[in-house]
């Protein structure tokens, strides 16, 4: 199964300085979504979009998606 990352997203808010929770009032996502980003599970492509407007960003730059493969040979 693909696992979603979002550290990407996680850097780019601390170089703002902000943390997961101003997502909340920044892009207008609800805290459910701030959950779902804090455990690597999907949030809806509307969430996905707000974060990407609010941050001015695309997004690539705020998550990635591995596949089993993938996680297979980091861990080795």
């Amino acid at each position: 199964m693909n696992k979603i990352n979002y550290t990407s997203l996680l850097n780019q808010l601390k170089e703002r300085g902000m943390h997961k929770s101003d997502l909340v009032p920044f892009a207008k996502i609800n805290s459910n979504a701030v959950r779902a980003i804090s455990i690597g599970k999907p949030i809806s492509m509307g969430a996905l979009l707000r974060i990407c407007n609010a941050l001015d960003c695309d997004v690539s730059d705020v998550m990635s998606v591995r596949s089993p493969s993938d996680q297979s040979t980091k861990e080795r």
